[in-house]
């Protein structure tokens, strides 16, 4: 029982291109998270104003959604092996740019700024481009465990690289954690250079239009007759606006639960601790037929989780020690992760499977804005909800109006909790 439990391999064994390409990829993630981590202390270090830290978010969002959509239709129209090897070679140059300006002592803040840009974008283009080869690689009866060994993969990621990242930048400062990214990157580059061409597959009689807005609107104009797809996207949706919980942390951990600062990376870091420990035995996700209803009870068991914490803010200091709420709102927040990376395998073997392939790097370009464009929102709105509220019952409600959203869904879109996974439809 317990080896059916534990992450299913069989994509390893059945393509050695996909095995170089989930190698290759996961070494680079963790560096990109790495130099996440080193460009925000370096930029604080030059500055010393928080707001300048915050303002690299912002650098990276617009180049992430506007290349995400127009990296999609790319990934549509040309080899996608080609649009992921140029797009990574990029993000190489941009690790190359950021270790040059370390090794040569500048201090420039524009630069960081340009680098995070030059990189956002890069991934932007080569996260479609990769995402809608996989299928191409795998039997669609494979897809959930592929995503779930990816997820685990985009996790053990979140997790080591900062950590990495803070050990490097104190023996070997930042041009130590931005050449450790550059060298990691060259593993992606190989897993690509490796591969066979992966044009993409056009209808009978379709022919190669011109990559452009027409092409990106094309997409959306899908979505609005693919309601099980676009369900996946609406699922997250209402996990990230509802219930984003990043924005508290800062005020939880340092403030409320009185930890300092590594008690709000802790927090940062047990969502991510949940989602390793949930694909750790994600061996049966491959036999879920209902995966549109493994996805809302997912989203909700999200909500759940975020209501706990909120649960272990309002108790710390009173009900609850605060070292007994530190355990609890650690506890949520790894139940919390856990959830999400379930829903995330199951989200994007929907998207993969159901959808057509001349379709898949749009809507997975789709994906990417989704993805990067929600826990933004979410912060928004959460941190005006906290002023108002405060953080814990800011949490708590946020959870609970996830749920509810979760119910409503599934009662308008019925046909997406009947998803069979053994007849994929869009």
């Amino acid at each position: 029982m317990l080896r059916s439990l534990l992450p299913d391999l069989t994509p390893f064994r059945r393509s050695a291109d996909y095995r170089r390409l989930w190698t290759g990829f996961t070494l680079s993630n963790v560096g990109s998270q790495m130099a996440v981590v080193a460009i925000g202390l370096q930029v604080y270090d030059l500055t010393g104003s928080t707001a300048s830290v915050g303002v690299v978010g912002l650098f990276a969002l617009v180049p992430l959604v506007v290349m995400g959509l127009y990296g999609g239709a790319l990934a549509d129209h040309h080899d996608r092996r080609l649009v992921g090897l140029v797009s990574t070679l990029v993000a190489f140059g941009a690790s190359v740019v950021a270790a040059g300006q370390a090794w040569a002592g500048l201090s420039s803040v524009t630069l960081l700024y340009a680098v995070v840009a030059l990189w956002s974008g890069a991934f932007a283009v080569s996260s479609p481009a990769r995402s809608s080869i996989y299928p191409r690689l795998l039997d669609p009866e494979l897809l959930p465990a592929a995503n779930a060994l990816s997820v685990f993969a985009m996790n053990t990621a979140l997790t080591a690289g900062p950590l990495l990242a803070g050990v490097l930048v104190d023996w070997g400062g930042y041009r130590a954690a931005y050449t450790t990214d550059a060298v990691l990157t060259l593993a992606a580059l190989n897993s690509l250079w490796r591969l066979h061409p992966v044009p993409p597959d056009r209808g009978e009689g379709e022919v190669a239009r011109r990559v452009g807005l027409r092409s990106v609107l094309d997409g959306f104009a899908f979505l609005r007759t693919a309601p099980n797809v676009r369900m996946t996207f609406v699922a997250d949706i209402a996990a990230m606006l509802l219930a984003q919980p990043r924005v508290l942390f800062p005020a939880a951990g340092a403030v409320i639960l009185g930890g300092g600062a590594s008690t709000v990376g802790a927090l940062y870091a047990a969502a991510a601790v949940g989602g390793i420990v949930a694909m750790t035995f994600s061996g049966r996700l491959g036999g879920v037929r209902r995966q549109g209803t493994a996805i809302l009870v997912s989203v909700a068991g999200w909500g759940v989780g975020i209501s706990g914490l909120g649960v272990a803010l309002l108790g710390a200091g009173g009900a609850l020690t605060r070292e007994q709420a530190l355990v609890g709102a650690l506890l949520a927040m790894g139940f919390a992760g856990a959830a999400d990376s379930v829903s995330a395998v199951f989200r994007t073997t929907i998207l993969q499977a159901a959808a057509p392939d001349r379709m898949r790097g749009r809507l997975q370009g789709v994906f990417v804005v989704v993805v990067a464009g929600g826990p933004r929102l979410g912060e928004l709105a959460g941190g005006g909800v906290a002023e108002r509220l405060g953080e814990g019952w800011t949490a708590v409600w946020g959870g609970a109006a996830c749920v509810v959203a979760v119910v409503v869904l599934g009662l308008v879109q019925p046909g997406f909790v009947r998803y069979d996974a053994r007849h994929p439809t869009p």
